[in-house]
């Protein structure tokens, strides 16, 4: 009869501590890689070109201009919301609650604007006009001061740069729609267009020299 041998019992290791457990095997740190920008490649795409990345049925010729259209609609409608909150902190007077409510709405409807515009923009191939500096250098809305001033000048000022604006809408509604980009269109005259003639509305009432107490 064969003898068995049996193998010799292999020796139990010691369990590595936790501490030497992760001394052998480190977890991954995880870091951000920093100023990237420093060593840039090119960008991704050029400001003031389009893109043919998306096929919405548009030549790019008439998908450029209505980026170029839309940039300065762009520029001047931050223009326009950035002062109705500057005129929302510092206005004064009499009206200064109802003015206070009413330059914050109008800041929230066109900061609204604001991103539809941007949107349509990309949806054209095109870049939109984004950094503080560079609406300062296209918008068409003259600066205001600093200084704070009576709300009549400020409803003044308002009621220029919505001017300013409108007179853009209808003239690049017209382009758009002769060009065939429906899209624009609907966007100027549907969305900024009656947005802004419906503010002209309110701003503008506050101004009509009426009898506050006793009728004339």
């Amino acid at each position: 009869m064969a003898t068995v041998t049996k193998a010799p019992a292999k020796k139990a290791t010691p369990k590595a501590s936790n501490d030497q457990a992760e001394q052998s095997n480190p977890a991954v740190s995880v870091q951000p890689i920093l100023n990237q920008q420093k060593s840039a490649p090119a960008p991704l795409q050029r400001f003031g070109t389009v893109s043919q990345r998306l096929p919405i049925g548009l030549e790019e010729n008439v998908r450029q201009e209505s980026v170029d259209m839309l940039n300065l609609l762009l520029a001047d409608t931050c223009s326009l919301r950035d002062m109705y909150k500057k005129h929302h902190w510092q206005v004064v007077g009499p009206t200064f609650y109802q003015l206070h409510l009413l330059y914050d709405k109008h800041y929230e409807e066109q900061d609204a604007l604001i991103d539809q515009i941007a949107e349509r923009i990309q949806i054209l191939g095109g870049i939109a006009v984004a950094m503080a500096a560079d609406i300062a250098e296209t918008t068409s809305i003259p600066r205001p001061p600093r200084d704070r001033e009576e709300a009549p000048i400020q409803v003044s000022r308002l009621l220029e740069a919505h001017q300013i604006i409108l007179k853009n809408c209808h003239e690049f509604a017209k382009r758009a729609a002769d060009s065939g980009d429906d899209g624009t269109n609907d966007l100027i005259v549907s969305n900024v267009m009656r947005t802004n003639e419906l503010q002209v509305w309110f701003v503008s009432e506050h101004v009509v020299d009426s009898p506050l107490a006793q009728a004339e």
